[in-house]
């Protein structure tokens, strides 16, 4: 049976009262969107999707980690990424630009060139603008929109993906800029990459040894770093990341229980089944059934 992956056209849904602006699916704008309700629970994004923040907040999680969208901001969110809606205000105003995979491929061809600005942009989503730079951003969406709208244009994709990409190093140059004057502690920086490791490598490791051995230490002292840092049990990220990936399968995609726990590389499903419930309170099946 084949997966059906969230769409960008599920994102036309979400979106109330919106104008947009589309060359097929590969690129797809929406001006100034009110949003009028929130996904309630994680959902995988298979797009690129840039977010020109002008007006209000948007608060949720990518990946776990805690992102937060004011006035003058801008976020990236890249496919692969689970995201969750945990508050948007009524105020809000935004410009969302939504790339498919095949036009985001296409502004970088080569993965060395592309892979610097992913990892910029994974580190740090969401950035601040100032007035120059906010501006900046609103322009290059108005000369997108209008490229768009002229649909005999011969050669419109091809200037649509020039654009952005000549938008998107600007945007890079903005994240590599970012100076942490703050030197990382050594618990901070095992940390940071156990949590880089378990990113990587949940869907076929669970256990604390094997990420220990990856980072040349003790499974005990794995423990006693991480605690420190996150307040949080290696094991405890481990399921989270674990249970999240479940969650966004079960409600974004059509998989059954049985192809996820075997696309997580659990025994069994029953054995899948407990293992979900232990750290959630509910089964698979219930999760995927709640509204």
């Amino acid at each position: 049976m084949k997966v059906k992956n969230i769409l960008p056209l599920t994102w036309r849904n979400e979106l109330e009262n919106s104008e947009f602006y589309s060359i097929d699916n590969d690129i797809i704008l929406l001006d100034k969107p009110v949003i009028s309700s929130t996904i309630k629970y994680p959902f995988k994004v298979d797009v690129t999707v840039a977010i020109i923040c002008i007006k209000g907040t948007m608060e949720g999680t990518l990946n776990l980690h805690p992102c937060f969208n004011g006035a003058s901001s801008f976020i990236t969110i890249l496919p692969g990424q689970i995201m969750q809606y945990k508050s948007i205000s009524e105020d809000f105003e935004g410009l969302f630009i939504i790339m498919s995979p095949k036009f985001s491929d296409s502004l970088m061809p080569n993965a060395k060139d592309r892979l610097p600005l992913s990892l910029s942009v994974r580190d740090n989503p969401s950035v601040s603008l100032d007035e120059e730079g906010l501006k900046g951003m609103i322009n290059y969406f108005e000369m997108l929109k209008k490229i768009i709208q002229v649909e005999d244009h011969p050669y419109r994709i091809e200037v649509a993906r020039y654009l952005t990409l000549a938008f998107f190093y600007g945007v890079g140059s903005h994240f590599h800029n970012f100076d942490d004057n703050r030197k990382k502690s050594h618990y901070e920086t095992l940390s940071e990459k156990f949590l880089n490791l378990v990113q990587i490598h949940f869907k076929e490791q669970r256990g604390l040894e094997f990420y220990a051995n990856k980072l040349y230490i003790t499974p005990k002292h794995l423990t006693i770093v991480i605690k420190s840092v996150s307040n949080k049990s290696p094991n405890e990220w481990i399921d989270e990341y674990v249970t999240l990936e479940t969650k966004a399968l079960l409600k974004s995609t059509n998989m059954t229980i049985q192809q996820i726990s075997d696309a997580l590389n659990f025994p069994s499903q029953s054995f899948f089944g407990k293992y979900f419930k232990r750290v959630t309170g509910m089964s698979p099946s219930e999760y995927k059934a709640k509204g």
